[in-house]
């Protein structure tokens, strides 16, 4: 797939909400951000307002922690259901240490989840994003979203299989940014915060 008009990707995720300040795995269930969140998303706010950020596509998950996001952040993006986070099945709402309990060598990225999505329903899922934001002539994107889905959407532009997202740490809150390094796709940005 080429990407050749896409020059960036800026990609910001959700602030905080209970379920993630505990641990939870969070997919289906549309949490909303704790005050704590929203302070994060004021942030980004005043980050945005300064200086030259121009973005020719701004897209959100339909769900209310990453809308919310955007909106505090200024934005009135367009929902992407593609952008929703990573589909748990059975592990929605525990933590990491409860899975282990059943599978010790569990990671997202490297075993999917249970009557939830594969690593291959994500990859497609970030592979027809790529493309659509490719097709329609952007240059510069702005999304909103979780933190499983946008470290998929960067191994995928990175060209990586998604076990590379293990490497990947994005705390709620952040901004991360894909970009090229002459003509490869390389990460211009990870993680920053402001708060």
């Amino acid at each position: 797939m080429s990407l050749a008009s896409l020059r960036s990707i800026t990609l910001v995720r959700h602030g905080l909400t209970e379920w993630a300040a505990n641990g939870q795995h969070t997919s289906i269930t549309d949490v909303d951000l704790t005050e704590q969140g929203r302070e994060q998303a004021k942030i980004l706010w005043h980050y945005f307002a300064q200086g030259e950020h121009h973005f020719d596509g701004v897209y959100s998950s339909p769900l209310r922690r990453a809308l919310h996001t955007a909106v505090l952040a200024g934005f009135s993006p367009s929902l992407h259901p593609k952008l929703q986070e990573w589909h748990y099945g059975r592990y929605e709402g525990k933590t990491s240490a409860e899975i282990h309990r059943e599978d010790p060598e569990w990671t997202i990225f490297r075993c999917g989840a249970p009557e939830g999505e594969t690593s291959l329903d994500v990859r497609r899922r970030c592979q027809e994003l790529l493309a659509e934001w490719q097709e329609a002539g952007h240059e510069r994107v702005l999304c909103f979203a979780h933190g499983h889905i946008l470290r998929a959407l960067a191994c995928c532009w990175l060209g990586q299989d998604l076990t590379f997202g293990d490497h990947l740490h994005m705390d709620a809150g952040s901004i991360s940014r894909l970009g090229w390094e002459h003509e490869t796709p390389a990460i211009v940005l990870w993680n920053q915060l402001l708060y």
